[in-house]
């Protein structure tokens, strides 16, 4: 993966980055955010994978 990107959850501000992914919640590094599951939440407080937004760091 060469342009891996970063998402964050616009309710609390938890990050989540494709290169090191969530292996703690189900998401293995590398994992796009497009291939997420739809069911997804943020971890730190619930909320639904729409609630995220690309974001530069």
């Amino acid at each position: 993966m060469t342009d891996s990107k970063t998402w964050m959850c616009l309710i609390c501000g938890w990050i989540y980055d494709e290169a090191t992914g969530a292996p703690e919640h189900g998401v293995p590094p590398g994992t796009p955010w497009a291939e997420v599951p739809m069911n997804w939440t943020c971890p730190e407080c619930g909320a639904r994978k729409e609630d995220f937004e690309m974001v530069q760091i």
